[in-house]
């Protein structure tokens, strides 16, 4: 006979929301804030609910899942930066060798080395 297992603390509740910014062009989170914005046009809970259906696992614990292995994916997700972030930072060093100039090299230098940083955070945590 198995016991069945307590009742699992359901954790925080949160409302999930669109959200269009602003932020500014000089905004050393832009990219990112561009992607909040661009993603969360989408409803997620359709795509959700039917794995969750099929699997027969709650909304509730598989939202919990994408969310805790996306937050702690911080080595993967530098691997996989995508397009955004791999363009803002080639926009950076083509913009600079453009105008030949050292100070445009360090400010590019300044610039690539914040956005490197932000995308640190997540293996200092």
């Amino acid at each position: 006979m198995t016991t069945p297992s307590p009742e699992p603390n359901p954790g925080p509740v949160i409302r999930l929301e669109q959200w269009n910014g602003p932020w500014d062009d000089g905004d050393p989170d832009a990219n990112f804030k561009h992607d909040v914005a661009l993603y969360t046009k989408l409803d997620p809970l359709a795509t959700i609910t039917n794995l969750g259906n099929t699997v027969d696992i709650p909304v509730g614990a598989l939202c919990r899942y994408v969310l805790a292995k996306w937050a702690s994916a911080g080595a993967e997700s530098i691997m996989t930066l995508g397009a955004t972030a791999i363009e803002r930072l080639n926009e950076t060093i083509e913009e600079a060798e453009s105008a030949d100039t050292d100070q445009a090299r360090l400010a590019a230098y300044q610039s690539l080395k914040a956005q490197l940083q932000w995308l640190t955070v997540p293996l200092k945590g």
